[in-house]
């Protein structure tokens, strides 16, 4: 095989998001990819040319198939397999393994890992899209409907009250009856004018983004001050990557899409009343926590490069009962809340190509903003699983 084409080989393997092991003739590991150095937990330099022994251990099926495999160049899968790695970690994987002509003398075989949680992940993550947008459509239709009567209600009330400004009952001087009437009318045409903002926020922000490079620390950053301005109760904790580059996005939006997460993590964390007068270590903690991820998939796209922002806070966690449906508009788990807040941030993450997940059981919930990095140059890449 010629240098060209084991360059653009490693190209095609490197962008792949599943973990893949080319090894030789005594197992012997000739490299691995991005992903796999991830799955693994050690660089392409550091496991060139040990045998796959040493990254997975006392495996000896697994082992004894490969033997067979380099023998009879016959290819085969293995589904919901269990594998104990180098540092005692078992994972849950599918994997395949396929005779390869990687070079002119030899045997070698390709390994292909696809980490079954990875899996179940990226089937979350497509249902929250999909249930997002059935709801989204659906409160459309229902806000158009809502709209019209309202409009009718505001409009009659107006008449009204103009009719009211004509009556002599209303400049009699002994009478407040006039002025009566005209509060009754403010106050219908007031909460139509309410219940139309409200439902406007259901439907979702209709701004479009005025998008430009923005550092996505100095946000944090601006976030973590309004909100320690606000509550004198609680710590907010950096953990940056400063080799995170900059995003391309609308600086406003993700100011607002990390305040509202972060809003309802202090809320959470301060459900167990904390005394008036708090040390230190007596407030709640946040951690604000940034890094990148490589070759990652979002949604139904997948993408290069990705900015991961975890807002995580250890409160009382998200009840079981509202984790399906949470980035639902009028979902809430606090009497006092509107359950628009991150129906809105998600909407808004979902206009920069990106996503809102979350983790989350007592003690520790994590909410995790996946967004492309570089669009200018890496439009909507089809996915390849």
């Amino acid at each position: 095989m010629a240098t060209s084409q084991y360059s653009s080989a490693q190209t095609v393997i490197d962008n792949l998001h599943s973990a893949i092991i080319i090894i030789g003739e005594n197992l012997q590991i000739i490299c691995i990819n991005p992903a796999a150095e991830l799955l693994f937990h050690i660089s392409n330099t550091r496991a060139a040319k040990k045998n796959i022994r040493q990254l997975i251990i006392n495996e000896h099926e697994f082992f004894d198939r490969l033997e067979r495999s380099l023998i009879s160049s016959h290819p085969y899968t293995v589904y919901e397999d269990q594998l104990r790695l180098h540092h005692h970690k078992i994972i849950d994987v599918d994997y395949s393994v396929s005779p390869i002509p990687y070079k002119q003398e030899g045997k070698y075989l390709l390994l292909e890992f696809i980490r079954l949680k990875t899996q179940h992940k990226i089937s979350h993550e497509e249902s929250i899209l999909s249930q997002y947008e059935a709801g989204k459509t659906l409160l459309r239709g229902l806000a158009h409907e809502i709209k019209n009567p309202l409009g009718g209600i505001r409009g009659a009330a107006q008449l009204l009250e103009r009719e009211l400004e004509k009556s002599p009952s209303s400049n009699l001087n002994n009478s407040n009856i006039g002025c009566d009437h005209k509060q009754f009318t403010q106050i219908i045409i007031n909460e139509a004018d309410r219940l139309k903002n409200l439902l406007d926020r259901m439907v979702g922000p209709k701004d479009i983004p005025t998008k430009s490079e923005v550092n996505i620390h100095k946000i944090l950053e601006h976030v973590r001050q309004l909100v320690l301005a606000e509550n004198d109760k609680i710590i907010i904790k950096a953990d940056y990557d400063p080799s995170v580059p900059e995003l391309h996005a609308d600086e406003s939006m993700l100011i607002q899409v990390i305040l509202n997460i972060t809003r309802n993590a202090v809320t959470a964390s301060l459900v167990t009343p904390i005394p008036a007068t708090t040390s230190e270590n007596d407030k709640a903690t946040i951690i604000f926590k940034t890094r990148t991820q490589r070759n990652c998939k979002v949604g139904l796209h997948s993408y290069p490069l990705v900015a991961r922002i975890d807002i995580e806070d250890s409160g009382s966690g998200v009840k079981k009962e509202l984790q399906e449906k949470i980035f639902m508009p009028m979902i809430t788990g606090r009497a006092e809340g509107t359950g628009l807040g991150l129906s809105i941030a998600q909407s808004l993450v979902q206009q920069h190509n990106g996503i809102i997940e979350f983790t989350s059981k007592p003690g520790k919930t994590i909410f995790t903003l996946l967004l492309p990095l570089n669009l200018q140059t890496d439009p909507h890449n089809e996915a390849t699983e």
